[in-house]
């Protein structure tokens, strides 16, 4: 863990908190708001034979802070074969995001991010047979 195995490798570790832990947890997506520090690592090169010296870096250094870290993940930070966590991200506002996403994409058209699943709901039926429906979303309380 010493040396990076590529030159354009990085850790990046940022304090967070101040306005951002004043906010609800529920009030938005992400309701991570009471860490103080965020990690993010960026493995990168450029010589297909630093492939494997690469990623096993950046594993051993995943494990050796998991004792460390809230448990979570911050979803702008997680690579496009990590979407088993994306629900981690999201935490305890994952269904409500969902359900949300049942009733204004149901098709799952927007699914080229780390994708919330949209949760089937009778709106999303309506919707689909051309009936429109509006109705109020609650998103949490204000800070």
């Amino acid at each position: 863990m010493r040396t990076l195995p590529s030159p354009e490798c990085e850790v990046f570790i940022a304090h967070v908190g101040g306005a951002m832990a004043r906010v609800a947890a529920d009030a938005t997506a992400w309701p991570n708001r009471d860490a103080h520090f965020i990690m993010n690592v960026h493995t990168r090169w450029r010589d297909k034979a630093q492939d494997r010296a690469c990623v096993a870096w950046t594993r051993q250094l995943f494990e050796a802070t998991a004792p460390f870290a809230s448990g979570s993940v911050y979803v702008n930070f997680m690579p496009d074969d990590e979407n088993d966590r994306v629900e981690k991200a999201y935490g305890v506002n994952y269904r409500r995001l969902a359900e949300i996403k049942g009733r204004y994409d149901p098709d799952n058209l927007f699914r080229m991010n780390q994708n919330i699943r949209p949760a089937p709901n009778v709106t999303a039926g309506a919707a689909r047979a051309g009936r429109r429906t509006i109705e109020a979303v609650p998103i949490g309380r204000r800070a």
